[in-house]
């Protein structure tokens, strides 16, 4: 039986319990494809996981890892559109720190060739994650105004670019100045260092308002979020990375006709799942093959090392996505 390392979660916790190890190759069942695994993104689903909070979804996979790029190294029964040994990129429920991984056929996209395995590997999370919540369901338009916290996060640099990509202005939080002129050169309209400013009193002085805000934050920000609203905002929760309680004013709310909201990506339907690839694929990907839009990685890390990259992350050190990397021994 062919074996491929894996990053196990021995039990929930810290960092430290991560390990290598060594599982059978999985085979593609029908409409699956096989992936053999270059490079996989580090998102804050995985932290979650790995502290026992976020457990995966029935049938999937129970190693973390959401988004990985690669080669097509196998077809299932009845996929069409994709040939053993291309370069690839992929969106999963789970699985992605190993070297082969399968998933649904519907949630793979060819890699440009000018995109690097490594940088390849943290698109499919983020910028499904964010064109499923800020424009399909929170309806973002163009002249329109976006506040996206944390904004050096993979998720971050993706929502800037895109929002800017298609017409918005772009508000964002970060936790430095240093971090700050990143996202201004990124192309944020406003980058608040949150632990300076008040961010909804920046917001008041120089945009009045704003149309749809992305929060990871969770609770702390909920009154500051309703404050910095426009009439028909959408208040959008992908995370509550601080805390998932905070003070509603529900008369706000109701004068104004707020929509506050959230979703997950992971658990959601593969049919779901398609339709959002599939939008990306038509609205996004030209994006990216013309150079309007470009991943920021930040550091690549073997997949022996997936505990510094864990820490690395639950420091909130990097700018961009982090990256692990098991290219191929041949």
């Amino acid at each position: 039986m062919s074996l491929m390392r894996v990053i196990e979660i021995s039990e929930p916790g810290g960092p430290e319990v991560l390990r290598l190890a060594e599982r059978p190759i999985p085979q593609p069942e029908a409409g699956e494809v096989l992936i053999r695994v270059v490079a996989a993104g580090l998102n804050g689903a995985d932290l979650a996981q790995r502290r026992g909070v976020y457990p995966p979804p029935k049938g999937a996979s129970d190693l973390p890892g959401l988004e990985v790029s690669g080669t097509i190294a196998a077809l299932g029964d009845g996929v069409t559109g994709l040939t053993v040994g291309d370069r690839v990129c992929a969106l999963l429920a789970g699985g992605g720190y190993a070297e082969y991984c399968t998933v649904a056929a519907s949630q793979v996209l060819p890699l440009p060739e000018d995109i690097s395995f490594e940088d390849g590997a943290g698109l499919m999370e983020t910028i499904v994650t964010v064109w499923a919540n800020i424009f399909d369901l929170a309806g973002l338009q163009a002249g329109e105004t976006v506040l996206v916290h944390g904004g050096t996060s993979g998720i971050g640099t993706t929502a800037i670019q895109l929002a800017k990509a298609f017409g918005a202005k772009v508000v964002t939080t970060c936790g430095s100045d240093e971090k700050a002129a990143f996202c201004l050169d990124l192309g944020a309209d406003t980058a608040i260092n949150y632990r300076t400013d008040d961010f909804a009193a920046v917001i008041k002085e120089k945009h009045r308002n704003v149309n749809v805000i992305l929060d990871i934050i969770g609770g702390p920000y909920l009154e500051q979020n309703i404050r910095s609203m426009a009439p028909r905002g959408r208040l959008v929760f992908i995370a509550f990375n601080q805390g998932r309680h905070g003070q509603l004013d529900i008369a706000r709310v109701m004068m104004n006709g707020l929509t506050v909201t959230g979703s997950t990506l992971r658990s959601r339907p593969v049919e779901e799942k398609a339709r959002l690839v599939a939008e990306v694929w038509e609205k996004v990907w030209p994006l990216l093959q013309e150079g309007k839009f470009k991943p920021v990685t930040d550091r690549i890390f073997p997949l022996e090392d997936a505990i510094e990259a864990h820490k690395r992350m639950e420091a909130s050190a990097h700018i961009g996505k982090i990256i692990l990397s098991m290219p191929p021994l041949d």
